[in-house]
């Protein structure tokens, strides 16, 4: 039996049986999120020793949109399958996980998280769910922080020359496809911003190479699960997954999920806590200064993703999306103009 599901259709009792060495009687599947290079399906199952609920992941899009998003695929497998099992990092529990040779297709099958919801992009979330997830980051970086070892993972690529350049480009091309999108509903000076920011990604990404750690790459409000009373939160969405700097994962946080008066009003308290967390994780080499540094340096974080993240979405356009895609970028060129991040470079 083919070990992936390659659309909703696979979904089947039959198939579902097998990837769970369960006997699962019935299911019923209904599509959940709106995720651009995925597909999320909430599973119910009639089925022995198996939650009554489930989420399944599957890739979407024709095969040249999936190409240009494999590797995605195939480090959110390869998190769930090999890494996250030696972090501290909340993250929805894996039942399953598979993806083929060429990372066309792969299936995840994970815990409904429900009742809890996902953040919104759009509207921005409070400084107390911000202290959350900035806390549940030290969990994700201090236990693999500066581990070499993290490099054995085939699915893990230590920074280059060659990768800084394609990135580079790519981020290029793709603030040309922003821009060409979004210009009028942007200040002028946010696109100047993003035409800085694209002009300095390639350097950025070969900047300060130390200290590194496993970074979601991509971890803001909607790739949060928050309790409904607030009391905790759990990461999803690990396509992004890489090594790099840690900080780059909060100041993306903070640049791209706060309202711009929240960020500037509880930004030094926030990255004090993260400094603070990690270091209670062991992580004493790393002061408190240079870590706000690493904070400034890694707003640029904010304009790569957002702007990658629009141009080479499966999903098809929508209004919500572009709601999120502007608030991403508005808020995170405002953040790095008043820390000055380019000045780092």
């Amino acid at each position: 039996m083919n070990p992936v599901a390659d659309g909703v259709d696979d979904l089947t009792p039959t198939w579902l049986s097998h990837a769970l060495d369960a006997d699962v009687r019935s299911a019923t599947v209904e599509r959940i999120g709106t995720g651009q290079t995925g597909a999320t399906y909430r599973l119910t199952l009639d089925a022995d020793e198996q939650p009554t609920t489930m989420v399944a992941k599957i890739a979407v899009g024709d095969d040249a949109a999936r190409r240009r998003v494999a590797g995605g695929y195939r480090n959110e497998v390869g998190f769930y399958a090999q890494l996250v099992e030696t972090l501290d990092v909340r993250t929805p529990r894996c039942w399953y996980a598979a993806v083929t040779d060429d990372a066309l297709q792969f299936t995840l099958l994970l815990e409904d998280l429900a009742p809890r919801v996902p953040g919104v992009q759009a509207d921005g979330c409070s400084l107390a769910r911000a202290k959350r997830a900035v806390h549940n980051l030290a969990g994700l970086h201090a236990p693999r922080w500066g581990d070499t070892t993290l490099f054995d993972l085939d699915f893990l690529r230590a920074p280059s020359a060659d990768g800084a350049a394609f990135l580079g480009a790519v981020t290029k091309s793709a603030t040309d496809v922003f821009l060409d999108r979004y210009r009028a509903d942007l200040e002028a000076e946010d696109v100047a911003t993003l035409r800085d920011v694209a002009a300095a990604v390639e350097s950025w990404l070969l900047a300060r190479p130390e200290p590194f750690a496993v970074v979601h790459g991509d971890y803001r409000l909607d790739n949060l699960m928050f309790a409904t009373d607030d009391a905790d939160v759990v990461a999803v969405d690990w396509q992004t997954l890489a090594v790099a700097p840690p900080a780059r994962d909060l100041a993306y946080f903070l640049g791209t999920s706060l309202s711009t008066d929240d960020r500037r009003a509880g930004e030094d308290d926030l990255v004090a806590l993260y400094h603070a967390a990690v270091v209670a994780r062991g992580i004493n080499d790393y002061g408190a200064e240079r870590c706000f540094d690493d904070y400034r340096l890694g707003q640029i974080q904010g304009p790569m993703i957002t702007t990658i993240g629009a141009a080479y979405a499966t999903a098809q356009r929508s209004e919500r999306a572009d709601g999120m895609f502007l608030a991403m970028a508005r808020r995170t060129c405002v953040a790095i103009r008043d820390l000055r991040s380019l000045d780092l470079l």
